[in-house]
């Protein structure tokens, strides 16, 4: 309960702080203008968002969600008609001209909502996951993907072609601890996801948003970014001056090399479930969720070794 009231007070203080300028001038919808938009002929990869005319895709008949919620459906289409939709949709083809979702119904229905006529989707090759694999992988190689793309990637390896976390580390080339990173940015709220994507914020500063717990504070902190062209620096300043100081993530340089071989190794047995907080003095805790007796147990045999 106390906490609750600090956070909605500090919601208050921020809006008073940084006032109501209106940004929708530099928040402009992603739309995807450069990929190819999907026809009756063979998509040329399966590891961009194409954009796809509406009438094309249908829902999945084994959609196990039957019930959406209304008021949360139609938050969602706002956001897509001021954004855009950050997060396409997956689907596959299922005939001439057809198109059926694989994941993202919600994100579908909202843009109908929102009155799109394209949506951006990745069009998965059901039958050959190879294929897609080494496509996801090259297309996680380009020099210009922006940080949010490169996070999407990195779930469409997990969830698409069913790899851990480490598994597909090894794919890219990259530690465990650099994904794990990487695929928090998709937490942050969409408005903070389009203004990293579309550079109005930088990866440091959504890094330090991260640390926010509320996601309405990250919006209105996004906001002053964007409005008064703050540093990462000048960011951690004004979260400390607000009282959030013990909820913030430094950034300002890297953790000694122990603590990431502590998470790898800490890892192998609780995946993303273990996080780690340090202080620029050294101080910090860890704290490890775990699902079941036999995961701890398997910890406990490994760790008494």
């Amino acid at each position: 309960m106390a906490n609750n009231k600090i956070q909605h007070g500090l919601g208050k203080g921020l809006g008073a702080l940084l006032g109501s300028d209106d940004l929708s001038e530099l928040r402009k919808p992603v739309t995807y203008i450069n990929k190819e938009v999907a026809t009756g002929s063979k998509p040329q990869t399966t590891a961009d968002a194409l954009r796809i005319p509406v009438g094309m895709i249908e829902p999945n008949p084994f959609q196990p969600r039957t019930a959406f919620d209304t008021e949360a459906l139609k938050e969602l289409s706002d956001s897509i008609r001021t954004l855009g939709l950050i997060q396409p949709i997956t689907v596959r083809k299922s005939g001439q001209d057809r198109y059926q979702i694989i994941s993202g119904e919600r994100r579908f229905r909202a843009c109908k909502m929102a009155g799109l006529d394209m949506i951006p989707a990745y069009v998965r090759e059901a039958d050959d996951q190879g294929m897609l694999e080494m496509a996801i992988v090259e297309n996680i190689q380009r020099e210009n993907l922006d940080p949010i793309e490169i996070a999407l990637s990195y779930q469409r390896l997990i969830d698409e072609c069913s790899l851990t976390q480490e598994q597909m580390a090894q794919r890219v080339g990259k530690n465990r601890v650099s994904v794990t990173n990487q695929l928090r940015l998709l937490k942050l709220p969409a408005k903070v996801q389009h203004d990293l994507k579309v550079g109005l914020i930088s990866v440091g500063h959504a890094k330090v948003l991260l640390g926010v717990e509320d996601p309405a504070v990250q919006e209105e902190l996004c906001d002053k970014i964007v409005r008064g062209g703050l540093s990462v620096r000048q960011l951690e300043d004004r979260i400390r001056s607000i009282g959030k100081e013990e909820k913030s993530r430094p950034v300002s340089g890297e953790l000694p090399q122990m603590y990431y071989r502590l998470l790898e190794n800490i890892g192998r047995y609780f995946g993303d479930n273990i996080s780690l907080k340090r202080s620029e003095s050294g101080r910090g805790s860890i704290t490890i969720k775990f699902t079941s007796d036999a995961q701890m147990s398997e910890f406990l045999k490994a760790f008494e070794k």
